[in-house]
């Protein structure tokens, strides 16, 4: 089963929690504190493995949850950090957040990584909170909370060369006889409901990779027919050839094939219409082929189309075959520098896109019905969670932390006044003048 188009929820690992904990040897009298860190939780990473040419494992499985941090220990030791998740993904995965649509990873070669959902750090032991008016603190840190995420996954096949045009044209058939690929040839209509994949060798032994994409039909870009959901395995070949029915023998005209496909490709909207094209006239062996051929041409040179090539050839004949495929290999090599993506979505390999973070200490006040005041936040959520509220000491760490992150004053601003009660996550606190 072919599967290019997936939405997967990721949650990385917590960080383990760091512990309270003290030296207690015999002759040791002030021995101080020895609690160690946690450690850290497992990020989600993916990883290309050019063996896979779908998303189908994720069809399947669509919750994804890295393992935990370590606990620290006592003498200073520190909590074992969780290994990695490593999931893989086919060449050609492109890893968008479901919310902003906007694009995390773009992976293309073979071992290629991403980091998309972060593991959380070690929550720090009693140790790490010794100064010299505090020397034995006796509160330690919880572990961070991992990232947790929604996203899709969407798969463009890394083809060279794309076959296009209507359905029965012969792209299939084409395919299969340049190639070892098998793709399901019929005669009726959508025979191709999935893309195929094929190594082509031209005579003088260069090669390229050949997609047979699903046909094409008017209002394609809009969402009609088969041919929507695949036009964004066009976006990566770097050569379309059209394959048009020269024969006219299902009472279409050609030449409004040509501009109705070409229409389809423009208004896409990913430049697929500065990609090289090459026409292969199919079923030449029929008859008023070669009138239907003629008249193509001139239609053409009327509508200023001169510099497309076009090669006669006949699939079930084998014929022209190979000057076929000479041309797609020279056309290839002229583009081989060209770069026809979209360079605002693109991140590409070679690339590294750096973007902006906004600061994360932006907090919102709300009322709930109950009257209680309700702080949302990135920073405090993350900073409840990773308070341990059985220990006095951390309670008043996080009042302090509330008070540099100028909650208290907000709340004063927003009426909230002595023994009112404020609600964060699942906590909720009385307010103290």
């Amino acid at each position: 089963m072919f599967v290019d188009q997936v939405s997967i929820k990721l949650k990385a690992g917590d960080g383990g929690n760091g512990i309270t904990a003290y030296r207690r040897e015999k002759y040791v009298p002030f021995g101080g504190p020895a609690g160690g860190d946690g450690g850290s939780g497992a990020s989600i990473v993916f990883e290309v493995d050019e063996g896979l040419r779908t998303l189908l494992d994720f069809r399947y499985q669509r919750h994804f949850k890295a393992k935990k941090g370590e606990n620290g220990q006592s003498s200073n030791m520190h909590g074992k950090n969780a290994e990695d998740l490593i999931l893989h993904v086919p060449p050609g995965t492109i890893i968008k957040d479901i919310d902003g649509e906007e694009v995390l990873a773009d992976l293309v070669e073979h071992g290629q990584r991403a980091t998309i959902a972060k593991g959380g750090r070690g929550g720090r032991g009693n140790s790490k909170f010794a100064s010299a008016r505090n020397p034995a603190p006796d509160f330690s840190e919880n572990g961070e909370p991992g990232e947790e995420i929604e996203v899709t996954l969407e798969l463009k096949m890394l083809a060279d060369v794309g076959l296009v045009g209507y359905p029965s044209v012969g792209k299939s058939t084409l395919l299969s006889v340049v190639s070892k690929a098998k793709p399901k040839v019929g005669a009726y209509h959508f025979t191709t409901i999935k893309p195929n994949l094929g190594m082509v060798s031209t005579p003088d032994q260069r090669s390229f990779v050949m997609a047979d994409l699903p046909g094409l039909i008017e209002g394609a870009s809009e969402g009609v027919g088969l041919g929507y959901q695949f036009l964004r395995h066009v976006e990566r070949t770097r050569v379309i050839v059209h394959v048009i029915d020269m024969s006219a023998s299902e009472g279409r005209d050609p030449y409004e094939d040509f501009k109705v496909i070409n229409k389809e490709l423009k208004a896409y909207e990913q430049k697929l219409e500065e990609r090289p094209q090459i026409v292969a006239a199919n079923k030449m062996d029929l008859p008023e082929a070669e009138d239907e051929l003629q008249l193509f041409k001139e239609q053409l040179q009327d509508d200023g189309y001169d510099d497309i090539e076009i090669i006669p050839i006949s699939t079930y004949q084998h014929m022209n075959i190979d000057k076929l495929l000479y041309t797609i290999g020279n056309k290839l090599e002229e583009v081989k520098d060209v770069d026809f993506y979209n360079s605002k979505e693109d991140v590409g390999v070679h690339r590294v896109l750096y973007k902006h973070t906004p600061s994360q200490d932006h907090f919102t006040i709300t009322r709930a019905d109950d009257g209680a005041y309700v702080v949302q936040g990135n920073a405090i959520e993350r900073t409840f969670k990773m308070t341990d509220f059985n220990s006095d000491p951390a309670v008043r760490r996080f009042a302090r932390q509330m008070r540099s992150m100028g909650i208290d004053d907000a709340l004063r601003e927003r009426g909230c006044s002595n023994g009112d009660i404020v609600r964060i996550l699942g906590g909720e606190f009385e307010f103290i003048e």
